[in-house]
């Protein structure tokens, strides 16, 4: 099976720009998530896919494999297809250039067992660990049916705990996986109500009726969108050095 791992690293991010190459511990973030990403044994390559010359420039000083994409890609499986019309591979493993924490026996989770479905798309959720992450829009959260095909997607939190409390919501981790099928009926769809109205892209498959396999993982992992985020990430990893 050709796995290929890919990091999306746009510059222009609206809530921190330059998030890629925020310094954390003396070496910019794509570094840390690439080093996590390499670590991944059925990775064959993994590369960063950038639309900017600076991220690319830091990316070669550092001896990181990066591919030059378009910078009109609306979103980042955009890019990623368009990785797919460069490398030619079985399955497009993605890794979100914000994700410095995340484990490497978290990204094989997102590996499908069953590659023989037209469209494969599958992703990695975990359970909240702070109250406040469950009020957060930037933090998008899920519900699945009970064999782990995701049937709702949310900005809010979901599902409404109305007759009961006891539950423990979840949310996206930044890891895809999809074939080069998936990818390409992705790019081919417009923007459905929901999507436009979540602004979360994997609904996308859901409104086209494409399922999303995902797997439950327990993960420390820590989604950068905000300089808050990027401080608790500084002192996670600060820490784990001293450590």
């Amino acid at each position: 099976m050709n796995i290929v791992g890919v990091i999306p690293a746009r510059y222009h991010s609206t809530r921190l720009p330059g998030k890629p190459l925020e310094d954390i511990c003396g070496k910019p973030m794509v570094w840390w998530v690439y080093q996590q990403a390499k670590k991944v044994r059925q990775l064959k390559e993994v590369c960063v896919a950038t639309d900017n010359e600076k991220i690319k420039e830091v990316c070669e000083s550092y001896g990181i494999n990066v591919i030059m994409t378009k910078d009109s890609h609306p979103t980042h499986i955009h890019r990623l297809q368009e990785v797919s019309t460069i490398i030619n591979a079985d399955l497009y493993l993605c890794i979100c250039g914000d994700e410095p924490l995340i484990e490497p026996s978290v990204i094989e989770k997102v590996i499908p067992e069953q590659t023989d479905e037209k469209y494969i798309a599958c992703n990695i959720i975990r359970p909240f660990e702070e109250p406040t992450e469950v009020v957060d829009p930037s933090d998008i959260k899920v519900m699945t049916n009970n064999e782990g095909y995701i049937i709702g997607l949310s900005r809010s939190p979901i599902p409404f705990p109305y007759k009961t409390i006891q539950y423990k919501f979840k949310k996206i981790v930044g890891v895809e996986c999809y074939n080069k099928a998936a990818l390409d009926f992705f790019v081919s769809k417009e923007q459905g109500e929901m999507e436009k109205i979540e602004d979360i892209t994997l609904l996308r498959f859901l409104e086209n009726h494409i399922k999303i396999k995902s797997n439950t993982v327990e993960s420390e992992s820590l989604s950068v969108n905000t300089e808050r985020d990027l401080e608790k990430v500084r002192n996670i990893i600060s820490e784990r050095n001293r450590s």
